[in-house]
């Protein structure tokens, strides 16, 4: 079993969360791993791959969910033996709990599914670590509820990530006042390219601004989150999910330099 403290053993660092939304290919997720992998090796950050095997939460009907559930999870799992970092992948229904368990090391809670019960606890018992991502509903101190449904069934692996609140119906607003409240509970995570989503677009294709992924990058790192959680993509105009907020891959180096910078400075 891994423990949750391993992921923050770096001093003077911070975890990093990274990878495409939806795995696409093996090719485009060997190519985001290798690359993810290299820099936070040069930059003594802990690295864990982040993909989803499918993708769940849609708009429309006809958007991509994904290519294959057990086929995506095994190049995951692969990426996460060849390179040999830790991986996760989210999920959504409590039958996903076993599969995913198989073949990753961090179960991932959708934001819209942090209060389901029944998936966070069969999550719980697989001994694996629970990354819950707070409901775009959800108060920071309600999050309390979350963790304490994982600990109560036997596991202290868990982290809170954070992903914004809706700001009326096509926007979100992360409320950094939250950081502090909920590491009372949990280590937290600010998942960056989320958190400038713009969600519910009449195309029924979620919106974004990268443009601002530093800024709030930087804010998470001042007000002192534990880790960051970006997606990254070599073309994100062309990923097929999220695209429009998500990182080109050749900006991470630079992002993340900037970042420990930062980091430094107020240690």
């Amino acid at each position: 079993m891994i423990e949750v403290k391993r992921l923050f053993d770096k001093k003077d660092s911070f975890l990093l969360i990274a990878g495409p939304c939806a795995i696409e290919s093996e090719e485009m997720a060997y190519e985001i791993a290798n690359k993810i992998s290299k820099i936070t090796e040069r930059l003594k950050l802990n690295f864990v791959f982040k993909g989803s095997f499918k993708k769940a939460n849609r708009s429309k009907i006809d958007s991509f969910t994904g290519i294959g559930d057990e086929k995506a999870l095994k190049i995951i799992n692969k990426i996460g033996k060849d390179f040999s970092i830790l991986t996760t992948t989210d999920i959504h229904e409590v039958k996903d709990v076993a599969l995913a368990a198989k073949y990753v090391d961090i179960l991932q809670i959708p934001a819209f599914l942090a209060r389901q019960t029944d998936l966070i606890v069969a999550a719980s018992k697989t001994s694996k670590i629970v990354n819950i991502k707070k409901g775009q509903f959800m108060s920071p101190s309600s999050m309390k509820f979350a963790v304490d449904k994982v600990k109560d069934s036997g596991n202290n692996n868990v982290l809170i990530t954070e992903r914004g609140n809706m700001f009326g119906y096509q926007d979100l607003v992360v409320d950094f006042r939250g950081i502090p409240t909920m590491r009372n509970y949990a280590p937290v995570i600010l998942d960056v390219t989320h958190s400038l989503q713009q969600p519910n677009q009449i195309s029924g294709v979620t919106g974004g601004k990268p443009e601002l992924i530093e800024t709030i990058a930087k804010a998470g790192i001042a007000t002192g989150v534990d880790g960051l959680f970006i997606e990254t993509h070599p073309s994100p105009k062309t990923a097929k999910s999220d695209g429009d907020n998500m990182l080109p891959i050749n900006e991470l180096e630079n992002l993340l330099i900037n970042l420990l910078k930062l980091k430094s400075a107020i240690s």
